[in-house]
């Protein structure tokens, strides 16, 4: 039997409930999320653990909406002034203020967006608006099974007051007053909204001038940071081993798999529907990303078919003619829709309403520039990159 369903088009769905009953639910939605997103890689045993780690530190999710913190160390909490009810759940850029130095947030912004190791020097506020200088190191923490970052750490080691001359405080001064006259000028890229994860520590709101000179760590206070960094990598690697989803330093490469960024993938979650994207450019047209979804409806983990080829859902019964049509269309680089007969893991079978697209950018390139790679899905597409389900598969 075949069921297609068609959401209706142009008419809103009534919402009944009170708008206050509205924001609780979404509110306790999202905090459900941030108590989750430690305790389902690492076990409920992971708050307890980081709680005996010395040193400052916060944790983030980039793969929560908003690139929330989702754990504050008692040491950060003592340091800022802040309590952890008023720090989890919100964005790291809270501790900026008018004196942080824009060129260091943009540095921490290509870091994230790049997903890679950073030390720098920062100049942040504590709840009593009291400017103070740290040494701010950052890293990211990928799932072994995926390659994904799962979370990202962000280290902070106070740098002692550096005394300065009266002519060099004026000229930091001006300094501050010149690039005020010019933030509306760096905002033009935040304004684009693109990548998501990155805006964990930027300055949107253009609050930052750079006030003074970046202040220098000491050898010691950098040892300080790695060290700290290197034990609060130990306890989430070791905590992740007792749920399954283990977690590196290292991101893990499948089969020469280049893995997507971080601020991809996020976008690609958001995207409630059942569909895979493969990277034509490598042998055997390869999956390199399964939604939840399709992972739910297959009954497949994603490891078990990341690197592979789609194929792996056809059986005995699956109709040759129309694995032919498929793989004529994907040698004409054109889309193409049809129905055909898959298997779940367990053996079962499904009625699968595929449509297969090339996905291009503005230049008719794949994403990241490249020749564009297709995405499988038993549900309509969108062009450019960017997804819209409308039909859905049947069984």
């Amino acid at each position: 039997m075949v069921a297609l369903t068609i959401p209706s088009i142009g008419r809103r769905a009534e919402n009944t409930s009170p708008p206050s009953a509205v924001a609780e639910v979404m509110a306790g939605c999202s905090r459900r999320l941030i108590d989750q997103s430690l305790t389902a890689r690492y076990s409920d045993w992971i708050a307890e653990a980081l709680d005996e780690i010395q040193g400052c530190f916060l944790i983030t999710d980039p793969g929560v909406a908003g690139h929330p913190i989702v754990f504050a160390s008692h040491g950060f909490l003592a340091m800022s002034g802040y309590s952890r009810e008023e720090v989890l759940g919100r964005n790291g850029r809270m501790f900026q203020g008018p004196a942080t130095n824009r060129r260091s947030v943009l540095e921490i912004r290509e870091a994230i967006r790049e997903e890679r190791t950073l030390q720098i020097s920062l100049l942040n506020y504590r709840k009593d608006g009291t400017p103070h200088w740290i040494l701010f190191h950052l890293f990211p923490v990928f799932g072994v099974d995926d390659g994904r970052v799962a979370h990202f750490v962000a280290v902070q080691v106070p740098i002692p007051r550096r005394s300065r001359s009266l002519s060099e405080a004026r000229c930091g001064g001006a300094r501050g007053r010149l690039f005020g006259a010019c933030r509306n000028e760096v905002r033009s890229d935040c304004d684009l909204g693109c990548n998501l994860a990155a805006d964990l520590f930027v300055d949107v709101d253009n609050r930052g001038l750079e006030a003074e000179e970046s202040r220098e760590a000491s050898e010691q206070e950098k040892e300080r940071a790695s060290d700290a960094a290197n034990s609060i990598l130990s306890a989430l690697t070791q905590y992740s081993k007792l749920t399954g989803r283990v977690v590196s330093s290292q991101r893990s490469r499948l089969a020469g798999i280049s893995p997507l960024s971080s601020s991809l993938i996020l976008s690609l979650g958001r995207i409630k529907q059942s569909f895979v994207l493969t990277d034509p450019q490598l042998p055997d047209m390869p999956i390199v990303y399964a939604s939840d979804e399709f992972l739910s409806l297959t009954g497949y983990s994603r490891h078990e078919i990341l690197g592979h080829n789609y194929e792996f859902l056809n059986g005995p019964d699956t109709e040759v003619e129309v694995l032919h049509q498929i793989r004529q269309s994907i040698q004409v680089e054109c889309a193409c829709t049809v129905r055909l007969l898959n298997y779940r893991k367990d053996g079962s079978l499904f009625w699968n309403l595929l449509h297969v697209s090339p996905v291009r950018n503005a230049s008719g390139k794949g994403l990241g520039g490249q020749p564009y790679p297709y995405l499988l899905d038993k549900h309509r597409l969108l062009i450019e990159g960017w997804l819209s389900t409308h039909c859905f598969g049947a069984e």
